[in-house]
C-alpha cells in the first residue's frame, strides 16, 4: 500500500506550487515575524521599522491561526504619530501600553478622534481612514492587532484592490454619527455588547457565564460590524475553565492574573504554556485548550477570533455554539466530572506551591479536595 507522502507526490507531480499572495506581501514588508503559538508577552516583542506603518512593529503569525487571520504589535514612539491608512481587511486593536488618540473618517467627511490608554479596545471601521498618535512624549505606546488580512488578501490576490480601494462603506462606519466611538453600545441579553469602543477591558463589567464552569464572567461583543470579534471572559483565584475547542485564530490576550494553559489535539500529548499578563496564546483548530488560574487574583483574558454573534459568516470548525455544549451530547467541551483526573491533580499541586487552594469544590468538581 503506497504512504500518504507517495500518493500527494503523485498527485502533484508537475504542479506548480500554490501562490500565496498574503506570504510573499508579507515577507516584503521586511520585518520580523513571531512564529510557534505562544507569545510570552507582546510588550516584549523585538520590533523593527515597518515602512507601511510608519514605525517599528513585528508581525505575529501564530500557528493556530491556520493561516486564517494573524496579528502584529505596533509602536508608536514618544511624541509620534504612525502613517494614515486604509486597507479592506479587519482589523480588532488592544492597547497594551501608553496613552495616545486615534482618528477616523472618510474621503472628504469630517475625522472622528478618540482617545485611549492601556486595556483599551477598539475596531477599524472597514477600509476606512486611520492614523494613530501617541499622547506621551517622554514613553513609547504599544499596540496589539488581529486582523484577518491573509483570508482577504489571498481571496483577492490584488493588493492595488486591497490597500487602493475607494470604496466607502457608509453602512459600517456612517461618518455623520458623531458618537460612533463614544456611544456605551447596545447590550443584548446577558452578555452580546454592540460597542466600537471599549476604554478599558480591565475594569469593563462582565456577566455570569457559568456555561464555561467555575465562576465564570463574560462579555461577548460585535464591534464596527466586523465578521471578526472579541470577548473577555474572567474567572476566579482558584479555579479553572472548562476543556473545550473551536475553529482557528482565537487570540488569546491576558490582561489580569497568572496561570497557565493545556493545549492537546483530542487523544494526543498535551502542552502546557504559562502566562502573565502580555501573553498571548492561540490554540490550533479543534485542539482541546483549558485555562488554569494559580495565582492570588482574578485572571481576565481578552480573545480576538473569527465569527462573532452578530454577522453570520463561514464557519471554521466549530462556529454554532457547541464550544460549550458536552462532547457526550455532540458538543465539544468536556465536563469536569469527564476529564482526565491528572488534569485536577496537576492543578492542585501547582496553585499548593503558590501558597493558593482549590476552590473548585463551590462549583460542583468532584474531585476537589478542598473542604468548607
Amino acid at each position: 500500500m503506497e504512504t500518504s507522502a507517495a500518493i500527494i507526490e503523485k498527485v502533484t507531480a508537475g504542479r506548480p506550487e500554490p501562490i500565496d499572495t498574503y506570504r510573499d506581501w508579507q515577507q516584503k514588508q521586511g520585518i520580523p515575524v513571531v512564529r510557534g503559538f505562544f507569545v510570552s508577552d507582546i510588550r516584549a516583542v523585538e520590533l523593527s521599522f515597518w515602512d507601511l506603518k510608519g514605525g517599528p512593529a513585528s508581525f505575529v503569525n501564530l500557528d493556530g491561526t491556520g493561516d486564517t487571520n494573524d496579528a502584529y504589535v505596533c509602536e508608536i514612539p514618544p511624541g509620534g504619530k504612525l502613517k494614515p491608512q486604509k486597507h479592506l481587511y479587519e482589523e480588532l486593536v488592544y492597547v497594551a501600553q501608553g496613552h495616545g488618540a486615534t482618528t477616523v473618517w472618510q474621503e472628504g467627511s469630517k475625522k472622528h478622534t478618540f482617545e485611549w490608554q492601556p486595556g483599551s479596545m477598539f475596531a477599524i471601521p472597514l477600509n476606512a481612514w486611520y492614523q494613530h498618535f501617541n499622547g506621551s512624549n517622554s514613553e513609547p505606546a504599544r499596540y496589539f492587532a488581529v486582523t484577518n488580512a491573509p483570508f482577504i488578501i489571498n481571496l483577492f490576490h490584488d493588493l492595488d484592490f486591497i490597500f487602493e480601494n475607494d470604496h466607502a462603506f457608509t453602512k459600517r462606519f456612517d461618518p455623520a454619527q458623531d458618537n460612533y466611538f463614544s456611544h456605551e453600545g447596545k447590550l443584548f441579553g446577558r452578555f452580546f455588547l454592540s460597542t466600537n469602543f471599549v476604554s478599558d477591558t480591565h475594569t469593563i463589567r462582565l456577566a455570569e457565564y457559568k456555561e464555561r464552569g467555575a465562576g465564570n464572567v463574560n462579555m461577548k461583543f460585535d464591534l464596527a460590524g466586523q465578521v471578526m470579534t472579541a470577548h473577555l471572559s474572567e474567572f476566579p483565584v482558584g479555579t479553572y475553565k472548562k476543556a473545550h475547542r473551536h475553529g482557528p485564530g482565537a487570540h488569546v490576550i491576558i490582561l489580569t492574573g497568572q496561570g497557565y494553559s493545556l493545549l492537546w489535539p483530542d487523544g494526543q500529548e498535551v502542552s502546557r504554556v504559562d502566562w502573565r499578563p502580555g501573553s498571548v496564546v492561540v490554540p490550533p483548530m479543534l485542539w482541546f485548550h483549558q485555562h488554569f488560574n494559580s495565582g492570588a487574583t482574578p485572571a481576565r483574558y481578552l480573545a480576538f477570533r473569527w465569527n462573532g454573534w452578530r454577522y453570520k459568516f463561514v464557519r471554521m470548525g466549530d462556529s454554532d455554539g457547541s464550544s460549550y455544549t458536552s462532547v457526550k451530547e455532540g458538543g465539544h467541551q468536556i465536563e469536569y466530572e469527564d476529564e482526565d483526573p491528572t488534569i485536577h491533580q496537576q492543578f492542585e499541586s501547582t496553585i499548593a506551591k503558590a501558597g493558593a487552594v482549590c476552590e473548585m469544590r463551590k462549583y460542583g468538581h468532584p474531585l476537589c479536595t478542598r473542604r468548607g
